[in-house]
């Protein structure tokens, strides 16, 4: 309240002060044109009153100096330092409003410093209205020469303020500069923009934008360091100088999105950039950086949205819509007639070549077709055919042949010229392959020269049959026939073994596509293939092409398509043992691939595949047994969870990539950076790998328990998988809350003898109990390991969420699930004190007992008692083991649980009632408590009640439900006095069941 004062106080100050301000010159402007005049024509009366008005107007500009003086001593150097963050923002704002307001008598470094010392703030607010005022100043060409000594004083701090914590500070920071570099532009020195530079390439759209301004500002404005606005040559040429010797960063999407905003019509000239292309001017390295800003310009343009990791989620409004679709016309016209050029001169590179052929896809194609595009159209295939004869690199043949595929589709007039070239292609791979094939089979000691060929037409045919239907070359046996020999001999290499799997993979879709059954429409088909994840790259336009719409086919299967399914099945069974066979291989790269091919193979032919009018597919549905099962487990363990080897280049104390590397000197670093590279994509792989067999448990292809073997590593992997393992959970919990539940409990106490029969969070924390029980033996409590598995069900107890209500049945299950495994018998003796072996998996189950309800923790604490009791070996009370005495305590109630909880306050008014008659006891004199459970009539009026139990609590067994009502409706037996109601705790959860 009193901040609001006084800052309505200072604006009304300011106010005057500008009011006083204006008037002041104006009198002074009518005082001197009065003493301009001749002595005849001057008024005498006028000037006195000029001069008296003047004066009084300075007498009270001191006036509200010196009460603005007052006030800044008296409220401002106490409140600047407030502890409250927003009386301190207030302080700076009302200061940098004086300043820009009085600049006379309060543009000194004496009020200045306050400001630079305020920079410093630890809440990112006052940092921010520091920046802003000091915006306000440095952006008045007037004022901003003036501040000299101030930044001096405080430049070191705003050049470093770029990296803020707090993007919204930065972003601010970097216009600050922009306004210093654009009027007093010698207050920057050049060290001091090179630290300003590499935003340019952060995540942040905002401060990316902001510090891309900066830098067209600084060096790249064709204005200071050209021959005038319009040239663009000059502006190219020193964007691929910074690009190419800042040594800041090797990609270009990030830098042309950052000055897309403020050059972005620079960069649209498509016609001087491709000009240069085709000059002789530029060095070898300088053509090959503007190939890459031109791809990343023309790509922006076409799409119409920033790089990937820079998307916003504003919605685009028509008329923007509009505009991208004006400018994509106008590059295909620009662009077009100098791609078979282009083409031609960088057909050797393959990176420049496989940037030109991804933005021929983004083209629009329908103007090759035009009669004067003819002969373009013609010299693009040919270039298209030279680049699959000349190159090996998967991202070159990936590129051609998904540019290969927009020129056949079926919407161009002339597509058939595509369908030629297509057909060439598959002839002269076909004829290459099965002679390099023939050829190694029968060779007793291929060689080196034999198995490179072999391995590079493999991998020309995987690339186009990634987009293309290549199944008339019958490509299935060969491939197949080289796998099965390189598995038995061990002599192929597995540069020629993974192609040829991805061959037979692609062979298998595409003959999946052709199928054409009777009960299987064709929306029902796309809806499938839109349900496959791919592992293996593939153009998004190619499922799509897979499904042409058929003629109309009998009701009932013909002979023709129950051969084809036949064949099919075979097939696919074949490449499914091959794959299985695959996974055991010494060979890293081949097992990699097959993992990838068998997750996606059982993701289509899976059971969702005879579903929704497929029914006549039930056939193809490829089985998994538990030996499957186990060896897809097995790969994930060997080759997903495991720590990076410590010590290693490229790595930091803890294993991790050290990211530091880049920014060492470049002798020094050269090593680290290739192995920062080589570990992320091998961290890329992994995550790859994990994602598939993810999805395998998604899609319901593997039961949900299979899940515990990777939930086990949460903790330990989570920088690298976290966000997938909980997608993952996220996803199985709202497919099936209990069985969820259960999986993670598992997990759990695995690290303690494998349950037969269990089922994902139950079983995870199961695994991990069992196999830590057998590392430390009893003496695991003070481990670490022990302490990450109760961290690890704290994250799991996370996932709960805040409705109790919904996930009431659930926490019950999994805390009588949990107590029963802790007092299970044990596989080994039992020990002196006599405690259960696997005791200390109350001390994790703990971890899940606040988001219990009240009553519900009594029905666990009665539960405990009773499984106590049975398990027998305890005489007297209660013994006071550890674990047990720590799951009790985290059961009880925040008051203690001692006292019976008082009735609540109501302020409704007491009605009148008779007085009761007195009583010994304290508890006739309240009045009824309510409770939320519902409990059945009792059945016997004259014993009191027993404490609930859950004893009848079952988790999601096959047919629990329907049993237990089946036996309540053929009567059960009268409870036995002194024993718990077996129905109450079933009702209430049966209640919850039905309310869900």
């Amino acid at each position: 309240m009193v901040s609001t004062s006084r800052q309505e106080e200072s604006h009304a100050h300011c106010s005057q002060r500008l009011a006083e301000l204006q008037e002041q010159e104006t009198t002074q402007r009518q005082l001197e044109q009065e003493r301009g005049r001749d002595l005849g024509r001057r008024s005498t009366e006028k000037l006195e009153t000029l001069l008296e008005k003047h004066r009084e107007l300075l007498e009270q500009q001191q006036e509200l100096e010196a009460m603005m003086n007052v006030l800044f001593k008296g409220v401002f150097v106490h409140r600047y330092r407030d502890v409250v963050p927003d009386i301190r923002a207030i302080c700076m704002e009302e200061l940098g409003m004086w300043i820009r307001t009085c600049p006379e008598s309060f543009l000194t470094d004496s009020y200045l410093k306050y400001i630079g010392w305020t920079l410093h703030d630890k809440h990112w607010e006052v940092r921010l209205c520091c920046v802003r005022a000091l915006q306000g100043l440095y952006g008045d060409p007037q004022s901003a020469p003036r501040l000299e000594l101030f930044t001096d004083r405080f430049r070191p701090r705003l050049v470093a303020m770029v990296q803020d914590k707090e993007p919204q500070v930065a972003v601010e920071v970097v216009k600050l500069l922009t306004l210093m570099a654009q009027n007093v532009e010698e207050f920057l020195s050049e060290e001091d923009c090179q630290g300003v530079y590499p935003a340019v390439f952060v995540a942040s759209r905002a401060l990316g934008s902001a510090a891309g301004t900066f830098l067209f500002h600084r060096l790249l404005d064709p204005q200071k360091h050209g021959n005038g606005v319009r040239d663009n040559q000059t502006f190219f040429r020193l964007l691929l100088t910074f690009f190419l010797e800042s040594h800041i960063h090797e990609h270009a999407a990030y830098l042309v999105d950052s000055l897309w905003d403020c050059a972005g019509e620079r960069l649209r000239d498509w016609d001087t950039a491709t000009g240069l292309l085709l000059e002789t001017g530029l060095q070898d390295r300088q053509e090959k950086a503007l190939v890459e800003v031109l791809t990343c310009s023309a790509l922006q343009c076409a799409r119409g949205q920033p790089p990937v990791g820079r998307a916003t989620s504003r919605k685009v409004s028509s008329r923007e819509r509009k505009e991208q679709e004006e400018e994509k016309s106008r590059l295909s016209r620009s662009f077009i007639p100098v791609l078979p050029q282009l083409l031609e001169k960088f057909s050797a590179d393959a990176h420049p070549v496989a940037s030109l052929l991804t933005v021929l896809r983004h083209l629009e194609l329908g103007l090759l077709c035009s009669a004067r595009m003819e002969r373009v159209l013609c010299q693009v295939l040919c270039q298209v055919r030279e680049v699959f004869g000349k190159h090996s690199e998967q991202g070159v043949l990936d590129a051609a042949s998904r540019a290969l595929y927009a020129l056949c589709d079926p919407e161009l007039p002339l597509h058939a010229r595509g369908d030629v070239t297509r057909g060439l292609l598959g002839d002269s791979l076909a004829d290459r392959c099965h002679l390099q094939v023939t050829e190694l089979l029968q060779a007793v000691a291929p060689d080196e020269e034999d198995i490179y060929g072999l391995a590079v037409t493999l991998r020309r045919i995987s690339a186009l049959f990634n987009s293309h239907n290549l199944t008339a070359w019958q490509l299935f046996d060969p491939c197949s026939q080289l796998l099965q020999h390189a598995l038995d001999t061990g002599e192929v290499p597995a540069q020629v073994t993974a192609p040829a799997l991805s061959c037979l993979f692609f062979h298998v879709l595409w003959e999946l596509s052709r199928l054409h059954p009777p009960d299987v429409a064709q929306d029902k088909l796309r809806a499938l293939h839109s349900q496959a994840p791919s592992h293996i790259p593939r153009p998004r336009p190619t499922f799509p092409a897979l499904f042409p719409i058929p003629s109309p086919v009998p009701s009932v299967p013909s002979p023709v398509f129950q051969d084809q399914l036949h064949a099919l099945r075979s097939r696919a069974l074949s490449l499914c043992q091959l794959c299985q066979s695959c996974l055991s291989e010494p060979e890293l790269e081949l097992r990699e691939q097959a993992f990838v091919v068998l997750c996606d193979l059982l993701v289509v032919l899976g059971p969702r595949l005879p579903h929704s009018g497929r029914e006549s597919l039930f056939p193809l549905v490829l089985p998994l047994d538990e030996s499957l099962q186990a060896q897809l487990g097995s790969f994930l363990m060997d080759r997903v969870f495991v720590s990076p080897a410590e010590g290693q280049p490229g790595h930091d104390g803890n294993g991790h990539p050290n990211p530091m590397g880049m920014f060492l000197s470049p002798r020094e670093s050269q090593s680290e950076l290739e192995a920062v590279e080589s570990q992320l994509q091998a961290l890329h792989r992994r995550r790859e790998l994990l994602s598939g067999f993810s999805k395998l448990v998604l899609l319901q292809v593997l039961p949900p328990r299979a899940a515990s073997d990777i939930f086990k590593h949460y903790v330990k992997f989570y920088e690298d998988f976290g966000d997938i393992l909980k997608e993952t959970l996220r996803r199985l919990r709202d497919m099936d809350l209990l069985e969820w539940a259960r999986i993670l409990l598992l997990s759990l106490k695995q690290d303690m003898d494998l349950l037969q029969g269990a089922q994902t969070l139950l079983l995870s924390l199961k695994q991990l109990q069992t196999e830590l029980l057998l590392q430390e033996g009893p003496s695991l409590r003070g481990s670490q390991e022990f302490q990450g598995i109760r961290d690890l069900a704290r994250r799991f107890s996370l996932f709960f969420g805040p409705h109790r209500a919904q996930t009431r049945p659930v926490l019950l299950a999994l805390h009588r699930e949990g107590i029963q495994f802790a007092f299970q018998e044990p596989p080994q003796p039992q020990f002196e004190e006599g405690s259960p072996l696997n005791l200390p998996f109350l001390e994790v189950l703990s971890e899940f007992s606040p988001r219990l309800q009240p009553p519900d923790r009594a029905l666990i604490l009665s539960f405990l008692e009773q499984t106590l009791r049975e398990w027998g070996g305890v005489s007297g009370g209660l013994p006071a083991w550890p674990p047990l005495l720590t799951y009790r305590h985290s059961l009880s109630p925040p008051s203690g649980g001692e006292t019976p909880p008082k009735p609540p306050r109501t302020k409704r008014p007491r009605l009148e009632a008779p007085p009761e008659p007195p009583s010994s006891s304290p508890w006739l004199s309240r009045p009824p408590l309510t409770s939320t459970a519902l409990r059945p009539p009792p059945k016997n009026q004259g014993r009191p009640p027993s404490p609930p139990s859950l004893q009848s609590l079952t988790l999601m067994e096959e047919g629990g439900d329907e049993e237990e009502e089946e036996e309540g409706s053929n009567g059960d037996p009268p409870d036995q006095p002194g024993d718990p109601p077996k129905d109450l705790f079933d009702y209430a959860l049966n209640s919850q069941f039905d309310a869900i």
